[in-house]
């Protein structure tokens, strides 16, 4: 039998097999909102993508996205987002490189948009081009079915006249009430410029007639001609009912657009809804949690208004004449200085400044009173002294059962404290060491110093008013 022939010749050597790499993603780190959106507002179709167009600057647009304001599973996302100036409507023009899953999903970035934005944010650019002249007379129409409030060049009172000078003769501010489906459209429009501009706001209820709605308007813009009404900004204001037959008007929302800010429109704004106050009689307007840029606007107002009004000017007389006597701390009892109680109730009555306003607005007619005389100022700090302490710590510096202890805190270890009340009147078992002693000390001198700034900064710019 033969055999199977073989080679005597070594075999060739298999080539090694190649080893798949084995690794794994990075996870999806996310990018915040605030570092890919930019938002513009426009007044023409040449402003959108245009280099010089108004850019606006959100509070804080990562509390619209997940839970840690990111936005997860794209890779060069860059959103930039138009809105209208004329329609209020607005387009948003999402770019970005690619999308994958890094573990915690895609996110919905048209929901997203939506829960700021709602109806007025339109899918086509086209569509949302074409509203600049299908929408030219937008406001114009919606206002027309509102009340135009006259701008008061003087009000009947003393005191109350107009305090930014004669009125502008293009500016209106018209009323609507919520229960006009008018208003209703027209605030729909505004409340995504609500949410991004104002800090801590919530849309208002349009079902309710208790609010109404005060419209700030241009009525003429000679760079478009047509464009018949441009709107600057616009308030809402609530009435309440006060026992037995009158009412109270509060201020919830005030907003001016970012592109016409600093310019006195807001001031406009105030004063006229301050005359409808006075005129109708009510029995007095108040403002809901003021932002600090609101507030100093407002106090420049009513210290305007305060010192023509004469039971102030008595009042104040009397306060600076016992100031100018001498040294408070060489007194063995500084009284408080504060505006009597019939003068508060004068100004509530004919001015409808509340109680809290005025005492906000009282150390300062003390400052402009005294003319920051030097042999003065440090009486006048000491006033301000007292009562800061006297309102974190009760009266007399502590006696009034308050006391403030720090505590350790991850958020801002520098400014955090608790404060409680000892029972009785009795000495308290908790103690502050030394240290905290004096960090309460440098906290309490923070918040005079703030205070102190406040004043002369609301008096500098009513000194250049008068």
């Amino acid at each position: 039998m033969a055999q199977k022939h073989q080679s005597t010749a070594d075999p060739a050597p298999a080539e090694p097999k190649k080893r798949r790499r084995v690794g794994f993603a990075k996870p999806d780190g996310g990018v915040e909102a605030n570092e890919c959106i930019t938002i513009y507002l426009v007044s023409s179709k040449d402003e959108v993508g245009a280099s010089d167009a108004a850019r606006i600057t959100p509070i804080d647009l990562n509390s619209f996205f997940e839970e840690d304001g990111k936005i997860y599973g794209y890779q060069g996302l860059s959103i930039t987002i138009w809105v209208s100036r004329i329609s209020f409507q607005a387009y948003a023009d999402i770019s970005y490189k690619s999308t994958s899953d890094g573990g915690k999903g895609v996110t919905d970035l048209k929901s997203a948009l939506q829960n700021i934005f709602g109806e007025t944010l339109l899918d086509s650019k086209d569509d949302f081009l074409q509203t600049f002249s299908s929408d030219g007379n937008y406001i114009r129409s919606i206002i027309s079915s509102g009340e135009v409030l006259p701008h008061p060049l003087t009000n009947g009172h003393d005191g109350a006249s107009t305090l930014s000078g004669k009125a502008t003769s293009d500016l209106e501010v018209v009323r609507m009430v919520m229960d006009n489906p008018d208003a209703g459209n027209l605030y729909s429009r505004l409340v995504p410029l609500v949410l991004l501009l104002v800090d801590g706001s919530n849309p208002i209820d349009v079902t309710d007639p208790g609010w109404e709605l005060y419209v700030l308007t241009q009525k003429k813009d000679l760079e478009h001609e047509d464009v018949q009404s441009r709107l600057l900004g616009f308030s809402a204001i609530y009435r309440f009912y006060h026992y037995p037959d009158s009412t109270r008007l509060r201020l919830g929302q005030i907003l001016v657009l970012p592109p016409y800010q600093s310019k006195g429109h807001g001031r406009h704004l105030l004063e006229v809804i301050h005359n409808v106050a006075i005129s109708e009689d009510v029995y007095d307007f108040t403002v809901e949690e003021p932002l600090d840029a609101f507030q100093h606007v407002r106090t420049c107002l009513d210290v305007q208004r305060l010192l023509g009004f004469e039971p102030i000017k008595e009042a104040l007389n009397s306060t600076v004449l016992y100031l100018k006597q001498g040294r408070l701390s060489k007194k063995t009892h500084v009284p408080r200085f504060v505006p009597p109680s019939s003068a508060a109730e004068d100004v509530r009555r004919v001015l409808k400044i509340n109680k809290t306003q005025l005492t906000q607005c009282w150390e300062i007619l003390i400052y402009l009173s005294l003319d920051a005389i030097d042999k003065y100022v440090d009486d006048f700090e000491m006033i301000v002294s007292n009562r800061v302490k006297e309102e974190i710590l009760g009266k007399d510096g502590g006696s009034g059962g308050k006391q403030v202890l720090e505590v350790p805190s991850e958020y801002k270890e520098d400014m955090s404290f608790v404060m409680f009340k000892t029972k009785d009147g009795k000495p308290s078992s908790v103690e502050l060491d030394e240290d905290q002693t004096k960090q309460q000390e440098e906290q309490l001198k923070q918040l005079v110093d703030e205070r102190l700034n406040v004043i002369k900064s609301v008096a500098q710019k009513v000194q250049l008013q008068v």
